[in-house]
């Protein structure tokens, strides 16, 4: 199973997203892929702790049996999977500049490793471990730059 914290991991999502123009076609979805990358990136805020929504209602009753059939597989992440709330994009964004902030996100999610993940809940799935959270971080830009066949 693929993990963002393996330097190999790291090194393809990054050739991949640079792949991605802003032009790229959309497969699925409602996000360009300006947004698709904006939104990434908020995803890794959730992933350094930097933005801490609060635990969603439908995932404290299913979170903890959706876990495991989403990071316990090599199955990538659905078509339409539901987003977080807050972490939806629907306003223009500068792609160039989107792509680069996520480079960044990327670097500072994977530099300081597992033991420098953040301790929050996640707001779906509950408690996370390091290998957890570096497993959903690859899945989730997997399954957005698969999003525009990249």
């Amino acid at each position: 199973m693929k993990t963002l914290f393996e330097p190999a991991a790291q090194q393809e999502v990054k050739l991949r997203l640079a792949q991605l123009s802003p032009d790229s076609p959309r497969l699925w979805g409602k996000m360009n892929p300006a947004q698709a990358v904006a939104h990434c990136s908020l995803g890794f805020e959730l992933a350094v702790g930097d933005r801490v929504p609060p635990r969603m209602f439908i995932g404290r009753i299913i979170g903890f049996i959706v876990k495991p059939m989403a990071l316990k597989t090599d199955q990538a992440l659905r078509r339409n999977s539901p987003t977080v709330t807050g972490l939806v994009v629907q306003d223009d964004r500068d792609f160039i500049k989107e792509r680069e902030r996520l480079y960044m996100m990327i670097d500072r999610f994977t530099s300081v490793g597992p033991q420098g993940r953040t301790a929050a809940t996640h707001s779906f799935f509950g408690p996370m471990t390091p290998q957890e959270w570096g497993i959903l971080m690859y899945k989730h830009l997997d399954h957005h730059l698969r999003q525009f066949g990249a």
